[in-house]
């Protein structure tokens, strides 16, 4: 017995030893990326038409320091497009400049001074040429935003708070949404950021909840905006591949686009509409 257990020990010994050299390299050669024109517009009723015109970036790419963002931006931003948007026999030309939204800190490179409408009958046509020639065009409607009809607020044993939004919903078509919810203000982290749709509906309400996480004085915001198919089909493509990203045995996440034309761009044209609502949490 005594003999079997020293031949396991060398054995295993063994075992270790030979499988340290097991580990090699493997080269693997990527094909060289396209890169693509990169749209995103959202249409939002008193707010100005802006636009964000980019370049997509291989995966691979390297991430510019601190230093060199002005130089990054350079490089991925197209700022030679004619850009245009037609309503109601309307044409909004798009000049070339930039900006960022303070609220949502979203860049945008082509801006007009008109201002979107707020009217939910219009159809929107944008209209992109670029530098060579190609083009990129789009259709899209702004949705009239589905209002939050109450928000109730709860308390544990412990005299912690959540909030209940309930909307109403009679799931006579299909209504996509995406629900956020801050602390204390928009420019802070949102706690929750998902997507849904009325499939869910129970008698007639639509619920988002929180968990029991606030205190007598916080400042609870909730937001519900009304999604199109089309954007709403972007913003899961758009989750997917973020989470793909982290996955190596996942596949490339594809990104769903709304956008059409001879550039082969990819991105998203939609009208953006919601109803908010802020809270102060009372006992």
């Amino acid at each position: 017995m005594r003999y079997t257990y020293i031949y396991y020990v060398l054995f295993s010994a063994f075992i270790v030893m030979t499988s340290c050299n097991l580990e090699r390299e493997v080269e693997i050669v990527l094909p060289d990326y396209d890169s693509q024109p990169v749209v995103e517009c959202y249409l939002e009723p008193g707010r100005p038409f802006r636009l964000l015109l980019s370049r997509s970036n291989a995966y691979f790419d390297p991430f510019p320091g601190q230093d060199d963002l002005l130089s990054f931006l350079d490089d991925i931003l197209i700022t030679d497009a004619d850009v245009v948007i037609r309503y109601d026999g309307e044409e909004v030309t798009l000049r070339n400049e930039l900006r960022v939204d303070p609220t949502s800190l979203k860049i945008f490179n082509y801006i007009s001074d008109r201002i979107v409408p707020e009217r939910f009958d219009l159809d929107y046509e944008l209209e992109i040429i670029l530098s060579d020639g190609t083009t990129i065009e789009s259709q899209t409607r702004i949705l009239e935003p589905i209002p939050i009809d109450s928000i109730a607020v709860e308390f544990d044993t412990m005299d912690m708070a959540r909030t209940l939004v309930y909307i109403i919903d009679d799931k006579s078509e299909p209504r996509f949404y995406r629900r956020m919810l801050h602390f204390g203000s928009l420019d802070s982290v949102p706690q929750q950021d998902f997507l849904a749709d009325n499939s869910v509906v129970d008698n007639g309400l639509l619920v988002f909840g929180s968990g029991f996480q606030s205190e007598i004085g916080d400042t609870v915001i909730n937001t519900i905006f009304r999604l199109d198919r089309a954007y709403f089909d972007f913003q899961v493509s758009v989750r997917g591949s973020i989470a793909a990203n982290g996955n190596p045995f996942g596949q490339p996440g594809e990104i769903f686009s709304n956008v059409t034309g001879t550039a082969n761009a990819i991105g998203i044209f939609t009208g953006l509409t919601f109803d908010r609502v802020t809270t102060i949490i009372e006992q």
